[in-house]
């Protein structure tokens, strides 16, 4: 288990490792031949977006019986930057499938039409400490436009997102710090994101499988133009009896491990999932709202189904309009027509399918507090189910 805390990133008391050193080793779900829809970006990530930059802090350590305060920890920290280290609020909107979770940040969203600084993700109870550290965060970097032009006032409302990760990972042990917050953000990068077990997503389980952090993209053309939708999950929602993968239902015939909890097994369907969507297409707020709600049908495909215990929350944001916000002078602004974004809406949804999918295919079996154990999904089960359902598309 020492090892594994080391090259996962970040042990609580060790040194912190950007867990992108480690991202191109995971198999994903196009590598076991699930047929996906759509061209996708270099990366394949949200960081095909121009700007984008993800950084993850994952804590992984200890093991046997939970001793609150001292472990076992499985979880972490997930920082988006959409643009970078360049403070430029872009223009966002969001939505809840349903609302049993928590996204700070968002009523000023719906007021402003403005996400003005990172996007993080945790786990429930370290909202708190994650909000207050992205605050310092942005005032020790500069990371705001200050209120005077003399001095150093601001204010800062930070989107902060969370699923809960209680049953492999001491979540009232208050593990997460601000500097592993820190860590995230100053170590977020473009390129590869490392997917399953990783950052917020470390202790997370989707459809009854170890999952947590999946990311996707799409490239689309519109017009003469080409644009790139990117997304990002925390996957951490779902019932095994709903699984589906490619049209294929996975829980009737998928031969698997059974999960270990000491205390019983989770109701099928309990968790949530975060769903963060970028663009580099010129859409205003109000269209960016209509982007978050087809982050739903990208859910369902996977057979989320938006359960009354699931907080299903979603954000698009859009890098186009650069100095959207300025205050002193109004800002000239870029808009794709309505009757042009429904190759956005189409990128939306199967960029988000698979995301998920990546999610799932990237988590392995773990083991947390109290023995609880989650099995990975079987890959060599996905391939034989695809096959039997002439659905493969490998090699």
């Amino acid at each position: 288990m020492k090892l594994l805390s080391l090259l996962m990133g970040a042990c609580i008391l060790g040194s912190l490792i950007p867990d992108t050193t480690f991202a191109q080793q995971a198999v994903r779900a196009r590598d076991l031949g699930i047929p996906l829809t759509g061209k996708t970006g270099k990366f394949n990530a949200i960081t095909d977006v121009p700007g984008v930059k993800v950084g993850l802090t994952t804590l992984i350590s200890g093991e046997g019986n939970l001793q609150t305060g001292k472990g076992p920890v499985r979880t972490g920290v997930t920082a988006i930057l959409p643009r970078g280290n360049t403070y430029d609020p872009v223009f966002a909107g969001w939505y809840a499938l349903n609302g049993n979770g928590e996204m700070t940040g968002t009523t000023w969203i719906t007021e402003s039409g403005f996400l003005e600084g990172p996007v993080t993700i945790t786990n429930t109870h370290s909202v708190g400490i994650v909000r207050d550290a992205v605050v310092e965060w942005q005032y020790k970097h500069k990371h705001f436009l200050p209120l005077e032009e003399t001095d150093g006032l601001f204010w800062a409302l930070p989107i902060v997102a969370e699923t809960y990760d209680g049953m492999l990972n001491d979540i009232n042990g208050m593990h997460v710090t601000k500097e592993h917050v820190f860590h995230a953000l100053d170590s977020a990068t473009s390129g590869p994101v490392s997917e399953g077990s990783t950052g917020g997503g470390t202790g997370m389980v989707s459809h009854g499988f170890k999952a947590g952090t999946g990311t996707s993209s799409r490239v689309v053309r519109v017009g003469d133009s080409a644009y790139t939708v990117g997304v990002l999950v925390q996957a951490n929602h779902g019932a095994f009896r709903h699984l589906t993968i490619a049209g294929v239902p996975m829980w009737p015939e998928l031969k698997t491990k059974e999960w270990r909890m000491k205390f019983g097994e989770a109701k099928p369907g309990t968790g949530s999932i975060i769903v963060i969507v970028a663009t580099d297409a010129p859409l205003l707020p109000h269209q960016l709202n209509r982007i978050a709600r087809r982050v739903a049908l990208g859910v369902a495909r996977v057979g989320g189904m938006g359960e009354n215990s699931s907080g299903d929350i979603f954000l698009a944001f859009s890098t186009a309009n650069p100095r959207a916000s300025r205050r002193d002078v109004a800002p000239k602004l870029d808009m794709l027509p309505n009757d042009q974004i429904d190759p956005l809406f189409t990128a939306t949804v199967f960029a988000t399918e698979e995301a998920i999918l990546n999610a799932i295919v990237a988590g392995r079996d773990m083991t947390g507090i109290n023995g609880n154990f989650v099995p990975g999904i079987p890959h060599t089960e996905i391939i034989r189910l695809l096959k039997k359902y002439s659905r493969y598309a490998g090699k």
